[in-house]
């Protein structure tokens, strides 16, 4: 299956788009699949692939997402998700927890959902005219999707090129004229035209850069090698939760700069983790938080939780501490992109030898 051919996938083939689609045969029911679905995928994107578990998840389970979507657009998005947004990369060769033959596994249990027959696509390029295109992107689609295409308000992001990679120009003008049932997506069929629609698909080609060096391994750091609070001797901050539980970007921002006493968890996939995090942020990942339980310290040091969703794992990370006697916890209220855009200061890549405990 797709295990076979994962290094071609995710090197050569990422970059090539995707053909027609084949006749569909739903492949059998994975019990692997679903408990590989159950631990990583059901906290944002749904216990059965409804979507919006998380603010921005998509649904997974639609049909005219299904019928279209080919196994090589689903591997890629599990395996390298969606730079900058909340769907990290899942791959072990990236850093993530899942091998070749787990992602092959998720697509199966995913591909099961389709009940319906493949559509075929025609694999022509479209031409258009990709000026009115922008104009047409502005005007019908950038109140959700953003106006450069990086998603937002229950719209997934449209300008990375691990989608644009995969998604043919046959792919992306069906999502437009039929959209997406039970999302926000509507059918733009009888909306815009035939030749509207290409010209905004030939406008998201724009957004479609090949990266100048595909994407090396990263090992994930070792835990136990890791300090755990940051500046021991340094003051408490004294934060001031909303509802009791989120913590605002600028006060941590303020500990940070202050040295104060503070433990900052990356609740997202250690991959997410290596590309960019908070100073001195441990990995912690919203599907693996009993390794550090035993190295907290229960002296009322602050803990914050954080992730892209931005509440979502972070959330989960704060709930499980909270379940096992940590008061002084808080999830990072706008998320680790907010802190990022800001221009606080980040970390990246494999943790420096000197940092090591």
């Amino acid at each position: 299956m797709l295990g076979a051919m994962r290094p071609v996938l995710l090197t050569a083939t990422l970059l090539a788009g995707c053909g027609a689609s084949a006749p569909h045969a739903a492949p059998p029911p994975s019990s692997e699949g679903a408990a590989l679905y159950a631990q990583y995928c059901a906290l944002c994107h749904g216990a059965d692939g409804e979507g919006y578990a998380a603010d921005d998840a998509t649904r997974l389970r639609g049909q005219r997402f299904l019928t279209t979507a080919t196994d090589d657009l689903l591997a890629v998005a599990i395996a390298r998700g969606r730079p900058h947004t909340a769907m990290a990369g899942y791959s072990d060769q990236f850093g993530g927890p899942l091998t070749d033959a787990q992602i092959d596994a998720l697509v199966a249990f995913v591909r099961g959902w389709q009940v319906e027959p493949t559509v075929a696509l025609d694999a022509t390029p479209l031409e258009g005219d990709a000026e009115n295109g922008a104009e047409l992107f502005a005007r019908e689609c950038a109140s959700c999707h953003g106006q450069l295409g990086n998603g937002g308000r229950g719209a997934q992001s449209l300008n990375r090129w691990t989608f644009l990679s995969q998604a043919s120009d046959a792919f992306l003008r069906y999502a437009i004229e039929h959209g997406r049932e039970e999302t926000p997506m509507p059918a733009f069929a009888g909306r815009l035209s035939a030749q509207e629609i290409a010209d905004v698909v030939v406008f998201l080609r724009r957004f479609e850069e090949e990266p100048d060096v595909v994407p090396r391994f990263m090992a994930p750091p070792r835990l136990e090698d890791m300090t755990v609070v940051r500046h021991e001797g340094g003051p408490r901050p004294q934060f001031e939760l909303r509802e009791g539980r989120f913590v605002s970007a600028a006060q941590v921002r303020d500990a940070v700069a202050a040295q104060a006493r503070l433990i900052l968890l990356d609740a997202r996939p250690t991959s997410d983790w290596l590309v960019a995090r908070l100073p001195g942020a441990l990995p912690v990942p919203y599907y693996d938080i009993e390794p550090i339980l035993a190295r907290l310290p229960r002296d009322g040091t602050w803990i914050v939780a954080y992730c892209g969703c931005p509440h979502t794992a972070s959330g989960e990370v704060v709930d499980r501490l909270r379940a096992a006697g940590f008061e002084h916890t808080a999830v990072l209220d706008e998320g680790v992109f907010h802190w990022i855009d800001a221009g606080y200061p980040t970390e990246e890549g494999p943790l420096p030898a000197a940092r090591a405990q």
